[in-house]
C-alpha cells in the first residue's frame, strides 16, 4: 500500500525508525518489497537522480509499482532524494512520488527558503510531503560530493524560522554524518547535543537522518580480499546511535552505502571464485537473498518490525 511520508512519520515519532533504502536496479527493488512484506515493517523507497538517469524515471517507478503489486502487503511511501527543481516538477507531473526532497543546502539561508517554498507550493496541492535539508553533510554519493571544509552542522538556531518560512513536512540534519563509505574518519559520531536542541525547539516534527549506513568494516576488508581497493578508514554509523536518534525525532534514516557495498563483496567474491562463469543471473539471485536478509536486518534494528499494521 502506498502512502505518504507524513503518515508514516505521525505513528513512528519517538518510537522507532523507518527505513529509507535507496534502489537503482530490479534486484534491490524485489528484495525490498519482499523483505518489507515479511517483516511487516513500513519503509521508504527512494530513487535518486542519478538512478533516475540510469534506468529510466518509466522504468524505475514501474519496477517499484509492479513489486507492489507482487507484494500487496507491503506498506511504503516513494521518495524522490536529492532531487533538483527539474526532477522534482517531472516527478510531481507523473503523479507516482508521494514525497520529494529538494537540497537546497548548499546554498544561502534565504535561497535555501525560497527554494524550498517553491516546491512546498506546487507539492502540497498534489498531497505529496516534501523534504527539506538544512546543514551540509561531506562525503560522496551519487554525483553529489562535499569536502569536509565545506561541510557544516545544522544550526538550531536557523529551524524554527526555516519550516515556518517554508512549510517544509520534514527536515535533513546535519549532525555528524557523511554520505558514502567514509563518514567518521575523524571518530566523532552523532551530535546528540544539536539533535537535542532541534528537537526542543521543533516538538514533534520528524527529523530526518542522511548518511544512515553501518558500514561493516568486515564488508570491506572481505571487498579487498577479492581485489577491491576501498581504504579501510571506512566507518559508518553506529547502530545504538541511531536508536537513540530516534528518542530525538529522527524519523526517517536513509541508507545506500550499505546496501552498495554487499552488492560489491557479492559480486568480487563469486566472479572470483567462479572465473568461468558469465551469468549475471547466479550473483544476481545472490545478492537479492542478501539483500533480504540485510534489510531484515535494518528493520529489526529501528524497531520497525510488525509495525505496517497500524
Amino acid at each position: 500500500m502506498l502512502v505518504t511520508t507524513q503518515q508514516l512519520f505521525d505513528h513512528c515519532y519517538g518510537k522507532y525508525g523507518i527505513a529509507a533504502i535507496n534502489v537503482e536496479f530490479m534486484e534491490q527493488v524485489l528484495a525490498l518489497f519482499s523483505a518489507a512484506e515479511k517483516a511487516n515493517a513500513p519503509f521508504i523507497v527512494q530513487t535518486t537522480p542519478v538512478a533516475r538517469n540510469y534506468a529510466t524515471p518509466e522504468m524505475l517507478v514501474g519496477m517499484i509499482q509492479t513489486a507492489a503489486r507482487l507484494h500487496p502487503k507491503a506498506v511504503f511511501a516513494l521518495h524522490m532524494d536529492h532531487g533538483t527543481e527539474e526532477h522534482i516538477w517531472h516527478a510531481l507531473d507523473r503523479g507516482a512520488y508521494t514525497a520529494v526532497m529538494i537540497d537546497a543546502s548548499h546554498d544561502d539561508f534565504q535561497t535555501n527558503i525560497r527554494r524550498t517554498r517553491a516546491i512546498v507550493e506546487r507539492a502540497h496541492p498534489k498531497g505529496v510531503n516534501v523534504e527539506a535539508e538544512l546543514g551540509v553533510l561531506s562525503g560522496v554519493e551519487d554525483d553529489l560530493s562535499v569536502d569536509e571544509a565545506h561541510a557544516f552542522y545544522t544550526n538550531p538556531h536557523e529551524v524554527e524560522e526555516f519550516v515556518d518560512a517554508t512549510g517544509c513536512d520534514s527536515l535533513a540534519i546535519a549532525v555528524g554524518t557523511s554520505h558514502g563509505a567514509y563518514k567518521f574518519s575523524g571518530g566523532q559520531g552523532l551530535q546528540f547535543h544539536i539533535l537535542e536542541e532541534i528537537q526542543r525547539r521543533l516538538p514533534g516534527f520528524p527529523l530526518v537522518l542522511h548518511g544512515g549506513s553501518a558500514v561493516n568494516y568486515a564488508e570491506i576488508n572481505r571487498i579487498n580480499n577479492a581485489g577491491g581497493q576501498l581504504l579501510p578508514g571506512a566507518k559508518g554509523v553506529d547502530p545504538e546511535e541511531v536508536k537513540k536518534a530516534i528518542r530525538f525525532g529522527v524519523c526517517k534514516i536513509n541508507i545506500a552505502t550499505d546496501f552498495r557495498l554487499l552488492w560489491t563483496r557479492i559480486n568480487r567474491e563469486f566472479f572470483r571464485d567462479a572465473p568461468d562463469q558469465f551469468m549475471p543471473i547466479i550473483p544476481g539471485k545472490r545478492y537479492m537473498e542478501a539483500f533480504e536478509e540485510m534489510a531484515l536486518q535494518k528493520f529489526e534494528f529501528l524497531g520497525a518490525m510488525g509495525k505496517a499494521k497500524a
